[in-house]
């Protein structure tokens, strides 16, 4: 219960948390680099920088560039490796007081199961399935996001799902013509919740070299200007999938913002690109939805979830 009366608790499942503002992953580091500049333990969870079993170089420089209202970004998940999360940064992220959301990836469905397993002893309260990144990839390689099929979607999470008894939240991607039926094989292969969404597809292009800006060539929009992307999106799936709790992220930069991600039906938030411009911005976001909720009489933050009106 916060100190002005607005009790900020939120449930995700079986996962409670004791507020509704998260780290989206990728935002806020592999341990406590950005932890340490704040308190992460006024947050519902810190979710890491996605991790696979083996070390990963990621992609070539350059791997971020300014976009009107955000952020384009081509990193490819570089990582150290589950092993070396674990013995050097899981430790030092823990000691900031934070709770941990791990998330995982893979090249392969066995891939995703094993960085699973390897995280078996570990200090965290839940297993993000990051099937969802666009940039690891070359944007026109066919297939090569797991979560733009249902199929293999289901076949990911069942694989995570029985490697945990953590709950399991599966992110998934917008770069999709139906995100219901994917988040509908997401919950069938056995996911607790889901985090919606991931980064949309893009190009940015320097006209003087006649080439892409990113090493990479495309990249993942992030940032402002996909918020109305992840409403939809949010707004979207849990009226299909009623129960499903939700994290929302994408735009969220203002407690305003997660006021309406909530109310588009996501039970918690998570904020992201923000973190890049303002490493405190998850603390801004938290306490200015705090000072919302007070000053609309909203004395529970669970009590905005789902409810809009209008459509």
């Amino acid at each position: 219960m916060a100190a002005d009366g607005v009790d900020l608790s939120v449930e995700l499942g079986r996962l409670a948390l004791p507020s509704p503002v998260l780290t989206a992953s990728g935002t806020f580091g592999h341990g406590d680099e950005v932890a340490r500049l704040g308190d992460p333990s006024r947050l519902g969870a810190v979710t890491a920088k996605s991790i696979s079993p083996e070390p990963w170089a990621g992609n070539p420089a350059p791997r971020l560039h300014m976009a009107a209202a955000g952020m384009l970004n081509a990193v490819g998940l570089q990582g150290p490796g589950v092993a070396a999360w674990l013995a050097h940064d899981l430790p030092a992220l823990r000691a900031t007081g934070a709770r941990v959301i791990a998330s995982v990836w893979g090249h392969t469905v066995d891939e995703f199961a094993r960085a699973t397993e390897m995280l078996a002893d570990a200090d965290i309260v839940a297993i993000e399935i990051n099937a969802s990144c666009p940039n690891l990839h070359a944007m026109s390689e066919p297939g090569a996001i797991f979560s733009h099929d249902p199929n293999t979607t289901r076949e990911v999470v069942s694989a995570v799902r029985g490697a945990t008894s953590l709950p399991v939240f599966a992110k998934l991607s917008p770069n999709v013509t139906d995100l219901t039926l994917i988040a509908r094989a997401a919950v069938d292969g056995g996911a607790d919740g889901l985090t919606l969404v991931n980064t949309v597809m893009g190009l940015a292009i320097d006209a003087e070299t006649r080439r892409p800006v990113l090493g990479a060539g495309g990249g993942g929009l992030s940032g402002a200007a996909i918020k109305p992307v992840a409403l939809r999106a949010v707004h979207t799936v849990t009226r299909a999938l009623p129960g499903v709790p939700v994290i929302g992220t994408g735009g969220v930069q203002s407690g305003v913002d997660a006021v309406e991600m909530l109310l588009a039906g996501a039970s918690a938030v998570a904020v992201g690109t923000a973190n890049f411009r303002e490493p405190n911005a998850p603390y801004r976001v938290l306490d200015e939805l705090e000072r919302w909720c007070a000053r609309h009489g909203v004395a529970c933050v669970r009590e905005l979830t789902g409810r809009l009106e209008g459509m």
